[in-house]
């Protein structure tokens, strides 16, 4: 009996659905009429949708290269109590380099360089604010209207470049990875100028970059620092210890007695440390000037942008393609849920 029943409920089900299928090829017209207004209004909005061109930089950061006689010689200089900063920091790794490009300290850094768009030179912000017609619409309120990025910073300044920054990681900047195996890096910006879209990745990458080194290369600045004053205060206790000996070796020339030449023999004694002190301060120093040239990290761009770049604009035969797909769809629901409706009231 329950084998009956559910023969029943598969020949119901599959008669409904004959029952829809002559229904919607009754509506076909209506149906093909949707779908090819809807593909006109496609190809108009891929027509009147402002061209936007995309500048595309791709380029891999080569750390420190350890290891070999330069990490022997900073074993050496430890020996002497001296850290020339063999260890590399982990703050810039290539992973989080794709966050950094995208932080807002960087990004408004970068906006406030200038750079030449249409013949004139201007920071990039100001070029941005112009473009996107963002100044046009500061016109009936008059406590932003006459904000200038030249200006001295304010709140008005903080608030304007956080809605760019923001605007621009969401809908213009694209950062990542090609390979995991190649570490590539490609940075995209999508602008309605191709000089700004070019000058900003150009300036961004060159922001990063200062960045990233600084910090990369911060424990092995500090140590040639420290050393380097280090030489200069020790060299001019040198020099002056060398005046003194000569001038008491001067006055001691008629003395014989050892008592007498007390003095000498100090100070002797003591340019003979300051010397050997200063020689062996200049060697790490050097040892120190190497470790920072090797820790610096180069970043090396494979490709660059080259004007003109390339149109990023819409299809105009896939747009309506895929909009007309959508009107089709959207009157397909529309029929169905129509006679769903209408045979649930027949039913009521």
């Amino acid at each position: 009996m329950e084998q009956y029943n559910d023969d029943i409920q598969l020949k119901d089900i599959l008669i409904k659905l004959l029952e829809y299928k002559t229904y919607l090829l009754k509506k076909k017209f209506i149906i093909i009429g949707f779908s090819f207004l809807f593909f006109i209004i496609g190809i108009f909005n891929a027509i009147y949708t402002q061209t936007k061109y995309k500048a595309e930089l791709t380029f891999v950061v080569e750390g420190e290269k350890g290891g070999g006689s330069l990490a022997a010689m900073s074993g050496i200089a430890s020996q002497f109590g001296f850290d020339v900063g063999r260890g590399s920091s982990t703050t810039f790794s290539q992973s989080n380099i794709l966050e950094l490009l995208k932080s807002r300290g960087v990004i408004e850094n970068t906006l406030l360089q200038n750079i030449k768009v249409n013949g004139r030179e201007d920071l990039l912000i100001e070029h941005y604010l112009e473009l996107n017609k963002v100044k046009e619409s500061w016109l009936k309120n008059d406590d932003i209207n006459s904000v200038s990025f030249h200006d001295k910073s304010t709140f008005f300044h903080d608030s304007i470049s956080g809605g760019i920054w923001k605007d621009i990681i969401e809908n213009k900047l694209i950062v990542e990875i090609e390979s995991d195996e190649s570490n590539i890096i490609t940075l995209s910006y999508l602008s309605l100028n191709d000089e700004f879209a070019k000058g900003f990745v150009e300036s961004l990458i060159g922001e990063m970059s200062k960045m990233y080194i600084t910090h990369q290369t911060a424990q092995a600045n500090n140590t040639l620092d420290f050393l380097q004053n280090r030489a200069d205060s020790v060299f001019s206790e040198l020099e002056t210890a060398e005046k003194d000996f000569a001038r008491i070796k001067d006055i001691n020339q008629r003395i014989v007695k050892a008592s007498g030449r007390l003095k000498e023999l100090q100070l002797m004694r003591r340019i003979e440390v300051l010397n050997a002190m200063y020689l062996e301060i200049v060697k790490n120093l050097e040892l120190s000037k190497i470790t920072l040239l090797n820790q610096t990290p180069i970043i090396n761009i494979i490709d660059e942008p080259i004007l003109p770049l390339d149109e990023d604009k819409k299809s105009k035969t896939l747009a309506g393609l895929l909009i007309g797909f959508l009107g089709g769809f959207l009157s397909l629901c529309f029929f169905i849920f129509s006679k769903l409706f209408k045979d649930a009231l027949a039913e009521a």
